[in-house]
């Protein structure tokens, strides 16, 4: 761990601030908290943190509305926390941005591994695309492996969240291989894949709708029965 890693926790649960707060000072990390999005901003703006735990269910702003404007502005790792398990809110989640999620209650030492484990990535385990460089060229579709943006023919810019850049970064990167879910969890969002969890599907079906041209009958991104996701079209890196 970095001396000068921070850790902002967004949580109205007074309860939930105390703990989590003092369980990481403990750890040696230096803890900011807020009670509200507004909170929150207002610390982010101040002094940006390493990483920040970001509860769902905020009065007023949600967190999901705040993930995503935490991601259009910076790469700041985003863990959610949510008292619920459904796997849409996870889905919603990972979709606008977030690195991660963890459902109240929880272990301590669950929280400190997850949180361990993004800032190791975010510090030591650059994009596979700021090592490649240059642009992907596949069907009619541009791909800045540097910028980050996503061109269709016309020259239009697509927005992809972060996962979805990610996803398709590693289909670019390995066209005509069968990448498993596991792999592909663990490019996106840094964990490994739990046959229960739905993520990766749905975020294979919402990049689909953004490059495919006909997303009910997939040509460029096929499921392969019992193994995961092929990218199948040619792909020109340069």
């Amino acid at each position: 761990m970095s001396d000068t890693d921070s850790i902002l926790v967004v949580d109205d649960d007074p309860r939930i601030l105390r703990l989590v707060g003092h369980y990481l000072q403990r750890e040696g990390y230096s803890v900011r908290m807020a009670t509200s999005v507004d909170e929150a901003r207002e610390q982010l703006s101040a002094l940006p943190p390493s990483l920040v735990i970001l509860d769902v269910g905020l009065p007023g702003e949600d967190g999901f509305t705040f993930a995503r404007e935490i991601r259009s502005q910076s790469d700041i790792p985003i863990i959610m926390l949510t008292g619920r398990s459904e796997t849409v809110d996870k889905v919603v989640g990972l979709e606008l941005g977030a690195d991660d999620y963890i459902t109240k209650p929880f272990e301590e030492r669950e929280l400190l591994a997850r949180i361990r484990s993004l800032l190791r990535r975010y510090r030591v385990s650059p994009s596979a695309s700021s090592k490649t460089g240059g642009v992907a060229r596949f069907a009619d579709w541009r791909l800045d492996l540097t910028r980050h943006e996503l061109f269709s023919s016309t020259g239009e810019n697509v927005y992809l969240t972060s996962h979805e850049f990610r996803l398709l970064e590693m289909f670019v990167l390995h066209p005509h291989h069968v990448l498993s879910r596991d792999a592909l969890m663990d490019r996106v969002a840094g964990r490994d894949w739990n046959p229960l969890d739905r993520s990766i599907d749905v975020l294979v079906a919402k990049l689909r709708k953004k490059i495919e041209p006909n997303p009910a009958q997939p040509t460029l991104i096929k499921a392969i029965r019992g193994e995961g996701y092929k990218f199948t079209t040619e792909v020109v890196i340069g």
